[in-house]
């Protein structure tokens, strides 16, 4: 991969580090990432543009390097590669407060973009059935996921119902802000993964903080507290509320390591510390359904509500 980099984007890199589909080195004082890059090309247009439009606002995304054909795609071996070059330490921290700053530097105009998301009930359907198909031909042997699995696709089948059902009674307005998210947040949520511009969407700015509440909360932090301030300094529409409820009830959190696991990327024991807290994040769930009550009237989830609060 060193070679291939040297002769596409005329450096002299002497040494790098590979990782997954990742290859990262330091030339010249600067961090760089050569990174697969798996969406559209037709996302790619809108991408360099939003990562033109944040530069321009003075936000230190990591810059898209230009290859020696002048094109920011590299194809190695059929696949297609980008070169990013960090401008920011990639370990610095962006808390939840920090986070809802920068959800606030870049609102979507227009619908049209190719980087908009909206359609959460079809996309989580198409993953539950394509998941349910994949665990009768490839689990078989897995005996945590198949232990577990039940659980947490009846939960994501909660999660559908309640988007379906909120979507026939209510709808998008113009109040509901559609900001730049990311495809996915991590915690803790460094600069490496929220500042690359490969992970940018645009999608209701609730997207952004029901992940990195579930991300919290599975890394041992109170992520109740962090809701109870985001619901007192946002005022939301209904719908909004509804959809920050939803995003919590999806068990994205077990479905991201489920599909490492069966890509024979990951071991199985990874699943252990999310099944363990099963209780404790219904107790969550429940408490969060509370709290965003006070602020519109909620669909419930009977089965969660069982005993009074």
């Amino acid at each position: 991969m060193k070679d291939i980099i040297n002769y596409y984007y005329n450096f002299d890199v002497r040494e790098v580090t590979e990782k997954s589909s990742n290859t990262s080195f330091i030339y010249n004082g600067d961090e760089f990432y050569f990174v697969f890059f798996n969406r559209t090309l037709e996302e790619l247009n809108d991408l360099i543009e939003v990562n033109k439009e944040l530069k321009l606002k003075g936000i230190r995304v990591h810059d898209i390097i230009l290859n020696r054909f002048n094109s920011p795609l590299t194809k190695v071996a059929d696949n297609n590669y980008i070169l990013l070059k960090l401008n920011m330490n990639k370990d610095e921290e962006i808390n939840f407060i920090g986070m809802l700053e920068y959800l606030d530097k870049l609102k979507l105009n227009s619908l049209n973009s190719k980087l908009y998301r909206n359609n959460w009930g079809e996309l989580w359907s198409k993953k539950v059935d394509y998941f349910e198909y994949q665990i009768k031909e490839l689990g078989k042997d897995k005996k945590i996921v198949l232990d577990s699995f039940s659980y947490y696709i009846g939960l994501a089948e909660n999660a559908i119902s309640y988007v379906n059902k909120i979507n026939k009674v209510m709808s998008l307005s113009e109040n509901d802000k559609i900001t730049l998210s990311h495809r996915r947040i991590f915690y803790p949520n460094t600069s490496l993964n929220y500042l690359n511009p490969l992970s940018f969407i645009f999608d209701l700015e609730v997207r952004d903080v029901a992940s990195f509440l579930k991300c919290e909360f599975f890394k041992g932090e109170d992520s109740l507290l962090d809701l109870q301030m985001y619901l007192k300094i946002k005022k939301l529409t209904p719908y909004s509320y509804h959809m920050l409820y939803a995003r919590l009830l999806y068990p994205s959190y077990y479905f991201d390591i489920y599909e490492v696991i069966m890509n024979n990327n990951g071991n199985e024991e990874d699943l252990i510390p999310i099944i363990n807290k099963v209780d404790d994040y219904e107790y969550f769930l429940k408490e969060a359904y509370y709290e965003i009550s006070k602020y519109t009237n909620l669909e419930r989830v009977d089965w969660l509500l069982k005993e009074e609060h």
